[in-house]
């Protein structure tokens, strides 16, 4: 499968399961809300503490798996992840780009100051999953 045409169809939704590799090489699934943007990079917004950001700090291959509206259909895109800063600072980068985020899967937050101060609290930083394989089953 063209990685585009993944992404296209992936595009159109906002629910996935995240794979990571744990120590012991078994996968690691984690059900995640997931945007992608326009140069095709996905975002996810996890914690410091979870396995998948210790997972992809050790080993940043990720794979990110979609379902259509009916089971047989599917997408999955495959790629090396990039792990931003912890949010430390409600005005830091980690925290403007989490926003940026937010926007993009929600929409407007009922105060942003609030929602920047969660971020640092819950030690947030964001997944950035750079697709480099693709492979599926799509309509046609």
């Amino acid at each position: 499968m063209d990685i585009d045409v993944a992404l296209t169809f992936m595009r159109s939704r906002k629910q996935g399961v995240l794979t990571t590799i744990r120590r012991d090489g078994r996968p690691q699934l984690s059900n995640i809300l997931y945007a992608i943007d326009e140069p095709g990079i996905v975002r996810i917004s996890i914690t410091a503490d979870r396995a998948k950001a210790k997972n992809l700090a050790r080993d940043p291959r990720g794979s990110l798996y979609v379902v259509g509206d009916n089971f047989w259909a599917y997408a999955v895109v495959d790629g090396p992840a990039e792990l931003s800063p912890v949010a430390a600072d409600p005005n830091d980068a980690t925290v403007g780009e989490l926003v940026a985020l937010y926007q993009q899967l929600v929409g407007e937050h009922d105060d942003w100051d609030e929602y920047r101060r969660t971020m640092v609290a819950d030690q947030r930083l964001v997944v950035r999953l750079d697709p480099n394989h693709a492979y599926g089953m799509l309509p046609s």
